[in-house]
């Protein structure tokens, strides 16, 4: 199994368990989370969502096999489920990085809202290194988040970045040792069993609405460019000089 699901004491949690592939997410897989939220968001027992991964690793993204196999089509495709989840989910939504956060790994982050990440954990959007852009509206968060300069460093050059740079630059809450994090993050979710639902939700709404329609609309402006820069001679030669285990060479691209 590949995602594990399930709901203790109030606090749904899908947690990303494929460590022999670093956590690299699959179609499947991403529907699979897609169902797991929007039935955590239907449940009247749950009051939050706990998304993880494995000690040592969060996601390292897509898995490029699967994604060359089955390139996303439409906003249908279980990804764009997946994002329109995760968007859509009412409810408070923690994360616990317990790794390397890579691509969407990081990317989810932001529609998240509560973040907490090992000290051990290495953030990085290497897009542009794939020859494709940003992704799940992150040419709009990132820059609001961090201003243009730095949204550049992480977003054009694909500079990875600490835990403490995300905490910094408001993309995480907290850093906690790579063994309390996942702890950590439970009993923060916990604590929504003590609070209003009613208002939990509300306030998260209030949090949320403003950007909402402005997310909606970078994840499919995004997704078009995606999808023709999937197809693009820049992404053929990255994902060639990928599975090559070669760095790739765009000097012949202008």
């Amino acid at each position: 199994m590949t995602i594990k699901s399930y709901t203790v004491n109030g606090v749904a949690t899908i947690e990303i368990a494929r460590p022999e592939k670093k956590n690299a997410i699959t179609q499947a897989m991403y529907q699979n989370m897609a169902d797991a939220l929007r039935a955590a968001d239907a449940d009247k027992a749950v009051r939050a969502v706990l998304i993880t991964g494995q000690p040592g690793i969060f996601t390292s993204g897509n898995d490029l096999e699967d994604f060359m196999a089955g390139p996303v089509r439409g906003e249908d495709a279980p990804t764009f489920q997946f994002m329109h989840a995760l968007v859509d989910c009412g409810k408070p939504v923690v994360a616990a990085v317990t790794g390397a956060a890579i691509g969407i790994g990081t990317t989810m982050l932001l529609h998240c809202d509560l973040v907490f990440v090992a000290d051990e954990a290495r953030l990085a959007m290497p897009f542009v290194g794939l020859g494709l852009v940003p992704e799940f509206a992150s040419s709009v968060v990132v820059p609001q988040l961090m201003g243009n300069r730095r949204a550049a460093e992480k977003l054009l050059l694909g500079d990875p970045f600490t835990g403490e740079q995300a905490v910094e630059c408001g993309i995480a809450n907290r850093v906690l040792p790579c063994s309390e994090v996942l702890n950590h993050a439970r009993r923060v979710a916990e604590r929504f069993n003590h609070l209003a639902p009613g208002a939990v939700r509300d306030s998260k709404k209030l949090i949320r609405e403003p950007q909402r329609e402005a997310v909606k609309a970078a994840i499919t402006r995004e997704a078009q460019i995606f999808g023709a820069r999937l197809r693009s001679p820049e992404a053929m030669e990255a994902f060639q000089a990928f599975f090559q285990k070669r760095a790739p060479d765009f000097s012949k691209f202008d």
